[in-house]
């Protein structure tokens, strides 16, 4: 199997739990628009790759189509079949798949295509997909209109290190450069995540790169987070803009009309 990145890997496999507590999930009707755009259903296949604990993954399950999570840190698998124990969970990255040519209607990418091989990771994305089929990338970003949000960005600049799904607006350039796949329309969802001061914490404490911190470093920043949040009445809101484009699979077909739509 191809390289995980050794943060993603560190970080991930030493937080599973923290992630699975602290990670928000996703509006219902961003999950209902992809779905709709992309005919997911009964008798779809969709693998949702990278799925980490399966934010999205259980989301997928009420379409009643075939959902496949595929997910390379054995603490994230683990976490994931426990909490949706109803799905097929698999090994697996972008750059290399568990499915034959032309298998899977859909594939689902949830905060985790900033940490693929994109020269790698979208000829295997292109090849598992049917002629038709859609690729699917899902973010939360943090809504940098809230003072709260731009507390915490603040924070986590301070100590970032590898790729960031905060900057996730480079995904149209390996997109656009692979040939492989059509305009994409998109769409986006304001939301609040309810939150306590522990909640900040474990939310910070869930980046890979921040599980990955000497512990005096992680600690410090666990202060630095817990004075950000006093003073707040609790539950206070952490505010996110959930993101998601819907891309065609071409090479085959041409490319498809594309657009953007905003939701609040």
């Amino acid at each position: 199997m191809t390289r995980i990145d050794p943060v993603a890997a560190a970080g991930f496999g030493a937080g599973a739990d923290v992630y699975e507590r602290a990670r928000p999930s996703y509006p219902a009707a961003a999950v209902e628009w992809l779905a709709e755009r992309c005919g997911i259903g009964r008798g779809a296949v969709v693998a949702d790759v990278g799925a980490g604990t399966g934010k999205l993954t259980r989301l997928l399950v009420p379409t009643g189509a075939r959902v496949v999570a595929v997910e390379p840190v054995p603490a994230m698998r683990a976490k994931l079949r426990e909490t949706t124990p109803e799905v097929e969970v698999v090994d697996g990255t972008a750059e290399s798949l568990p499915f034959a040519d032309g298998e899977l209607d859909v594939i689902t990418v949830a905060q985790a295509f900033h940490w693929f091989d994109h020269d790698v990771a979208l000829p295997e994305l292109h090849r598992v997909l049917r002629p038709g089929g859609s690729l699917v990338l899902v973010w939360n970003m943090r809504d940098l209109t809230a003072e709260l949000q731009v507390g915490v960005e603040e924070l986590l600049g301070a100590v970032r290190s590898g790729p960031d799904a905060q900057r996730q607006s480079a995904w149209r350039a390996p997109l656009e450069r692979s040939l492989l796949f059509g305009e994409a329309e998109t769409g986006a969802w304001r939301f609040d995540q309810p939150m306590t001061a522990q909640g900040l914490c474990d939310r910070v404490a869930s980046t890979s790169y921040v599980a990955v911190l000497p512990d005096a470093e992680r600690q410090a920043l666990e202060r630095r987070v817990r004075a950000l949040a006093a003073g707040r009445e609790e539950p206070f809101a952490l505010s996110y803009l959930t993101e998601v484009a819907v891309i065609p699979r071409t090479g085959d077909r041409g490319d498809a009309e594309g657009g953007t739509s905003i939701k609040g």
